[in-house]
């Protein structure tokens, strides 16, 4: 729930003239919480101040015949709050939301026990649509979400309990516009893709910046559908990034061969084992033929989840001169920043708006070896 939505419990209005605030509220905590670590000014990005989500789900209610999407305030699952816009999502998402409504409110088989409905989106323009049901999905289930995805023009998904009927396709294209350049990916349904895609692109473009001072071959973790590792191939000699999830993996090599890369490989490793695998405690068959002593890593790229980095991870990347940090969670950052400032100086040092409304942060750093260090 937003900050906006916080004060009114009305998920169909926003008001966008407390963003401006509520931006200045964010920065001034990042200031304030990294400022023992001395980084240079803060370079805020801030985002649309609405329409800015490309995914978004909702908990369809029941009342009689009569059903509509719903949204619930955080621990209070008692009172359903009927959305019938929802102005941080994309215009497409608000777009399709009545038209789906309006297919399925008559229709018994479709309406039926759905009780979730998600929305993923793109910048460029497509959509997918996932329905998720209490009950088993049977041919004459399939032939009616058929006709409609016929109706809608975009592509559905089915699920239920140990079911997933995929009736054209599970993912969405993406292209992302950064620096001039048109960048492809494929995302999957289900799987981690960033929700605001225009802060995503200035993420990207920061990111391509800040590697203008850097040369060498680029490792990047916790890498999922390649979405930085995508963009920056053109700034590095080799790029190898590591992701233990299937589903993001399978997405990245598609995305390899969209975007025509031929100094970018993907290996569904875990930070830990490709930790383990260039030490050389042990081998993976997921390597192939990759020889990790041929790369010259200069510098690492790490987006880490909201726990952050493990002690162990941290001491790793602390190996390289240059580290580029993406963190979705200013505390975690700043506990992995104590020990990394220990060998490292913060050169850059940035806030991603990913999240209006709300008390979420996106931060990027970039670290340099401290010259005295280099060669130790």
């Amino acid at each position: 729930m937003s900050m906006a939505e916080d004060k009114q419990h009305d998920f169909n209005v926003l008001d966008t003239s407390i963003y401006p605030a509520q931006l200045d509220e964010k920065s001034d905590r990042l200031r304030q919480l990294f400022a023992e670590f001395q980084p240079p000014e803060l370079e805020v990005h801030a985002s649309e101040p609405s329409h800015f989500r490309l995914r978004a789900e909702f908990r369809l209610w029941h009342e009689g015949d009569r059903c509509y999407y719903a949204m619930f305030e955080p621990g209070n699952k008692s009172k359903a709050y009927e959305v019938k816009e929802f102005p941080i999502a994309s215009q497409l998402i608000n777009r399709l939301m009545q038209q789906l409504l309006v297919e399925i409110q008559p229709n018994e088989l479709l309406r039926r026990q759905l009780f979730q409905v998600e929305f993923l989106t793109t910048m460029s323009g497509d959509a997918l649509i996932t329905l998720i049901y209490h009950k088993k999905l049977d041919d004459a289930w399939q032939a009616e979400a058929e006709a409609l995805q016929q109706r809608l023009g975009f592509p559905i998904v089915g699920r239920s309990r140990k079911q997933k009927l995929v009736l054209e396709r599970d993912y969405v294209n993406e292209t992302l516009q950064v620096d001039g350049k048109a960048f492809h990916y494929r995302q999957i349904e289900g799987g981690f893709t960033q929700p605001n895609g225009g802060l995503n692109q200035q993420m990207l473009s920061w990111a391509r910046s800040a590697s203008d001072a850097f040369s060498g071959d680029l490792l990047e973790l916790y890498c999922g559908n390649g979405n930085f590792s995508v963009a920056l191939a053109d700034k590095y000699d080799r790029v190898l990034a590591t992701e233990i999830s299937k589903t993001s993996v399978a997405a990245a090599q598609i995305n390899i061969r969209d975007n025509a890369l031929d100094n970018l490989i993907i290996a569904r490793l875990s930070s830990e084992e490709f930790v383990q695998a260039i030490r050389g405690e042990r081998t993976f068959t997921r390597l192939g033929d990759v020889d990790l002593t041929s790369y010259n890593f200069d510098t690492v790229l790490v987006d880490p989840p909201r726990a952050g980095l493990d002690d162990e991870s941290v001491r790793q990347i602390s190996e390289y001169n240059n580290i580029i940090y993406i963190s979705c969670n200013p505390d975690t950052l700043h506990s992995n920043l104590t020990e990394l400032c220990k060998t490292h100086t913060i050169t850059r040092f940035a806030m991603f708006d990913q999240f209006p409304y709300t008390h979420h942060i996106e931060t990027g750093v970039v670290l340099t070896r401290r010259s005295a260090n280099k060669d130790q």
